[in-house]
């Protein structure tokens, strides 16, 4: 198996600016998995498999949504209840997102586990949940290539010791600015980067930076790249979730010690796709996204980057 991806599938309401969805197909399992399966099938590589869970009232449709999209089910989990449910809004620029309601419902008592067949992933991505399920993940499986972590300010308030011991075991780790910031009291980005990655010992670290771009270290040099400017912001609910579904796939399309090179390639085309993701609500624009498509940005976004001396 190429990517196996681990996190949250739910239902989001979500107002902004441009309007308002209510109960859309949602979550950091669904972002990063539709993202991570549309760039391997590009590569025409297999399915990514998916592990999570839902309740009852998990609409057909939208189990039919993921199994077009080509993923792998089988460690999804039908629960008695409800499926996890998620409200907020945007305004001003949009960068973060203010929640309203949060019903874990349940997720709240959901305990990842990995099909057997499923126990050699070429990358293994533990979306956004608690540290301690995310190590129980990385228990059950080990991936041939490169263990992907993402995380949030939640577990770094009720529950940094546990994250700080999942990173650890984490070869990439996804966070935001203002997370690296609360992990090493420092303001000062790159230096905070620097103290972050020497205090866990991962190999990459990946910072998202919002609407201002991406900025990585790996092996101790940086790369910086830019967001790609959109004008018609929508929903931005799930951009950080398709960036790392993307990365996982692109990372899993290739063998050996992960280059800088590759790395700056793999995180362009995950800033390009979730690029997309903001342009709808919901997984509107994932859904119907196209390679001619992506291929036009892509390049237009090569542009943006390339110089010439």
């Amino acid at each position: 198996m190429p990517v196996l991806i681990v996190g949250s599938l739910a239902y989001d309401s979500v107002s902004s600016p441009a309007g308002s969805v209510e109960d859309a197909l949602g979550g950091s399992a669904t972002y990063g998995g539709l993202a991570c399966q549309f760039h391997l099938q590009r590569f025409g590589m297999p399915s990514a498999g998916l592990v999570g869970v839902v309740g009852e009232d998990f609409a057909p449709e939208d189990r039919a949504v993921l199994e077009e999209a080509g993923l792998d089910l089988q460690g999804l989990e039908t629960a008695s209840g409800s499926t996890f449910r998620w409200g907020g809004s945007y305004e001003g620029s949009m960068g973060e997102a203010m929640t309203h309601a949060t019903h874990l419902n349940v997720f709240e008592h959901f305990q990842p586990s990995v099909p057997t067949a499923w126990n050699t992933p070429v990358v293994t991505f533990c979306a956004n949940l608690h540290p301690l399920l995310q190590a129980s993940v990385m228990d059950q499986c080990q991936a041939s290539r490169v263990t992907m972590l993402d995380s949030m300010n939640l577990w770094i308030d009720i529950a940094r010791p546990e994250l700080m011991i999942a990173m650890k075991r984490a070869d990439l780790v996804i966070i935001n600015d203002g997370e690296v910031r609360m992990l090493t009291d420092d303001q000062n980005i790159v230096r905070a980067m620097h103290t972050l990655a020497e205090q866990t010992k991962t190999e990459t670290l990946v910072v998202k930076r919002g609407e201002h771009g991406v900025l990585a270290l790996h092996q101790g040099s940086f790369v910086a790249l830019p967001a790609y400017p959109i004008a018609s912001v929508v929903d931005p609910t799930g951009c950080g979730d398709s960036f790392a579904g993307t990365l996982a796939a692109h990372l899993a399309s290739r063998e050996g010690p992960v280059s800088l090179s590759e790395l700056k390639r793999a995180l362009a085309a995950a800033t390009v796709t979730a690029s997309f993701t903001l342009m709808s609500f919901g997984t509107a624009s994932l859904r119907t996204l196209n390679e001619a498509v992506f291929n036009e940005r892509m390049s237009l976004y090569r542009g943006m980057i390339a110089f010439e001396d």
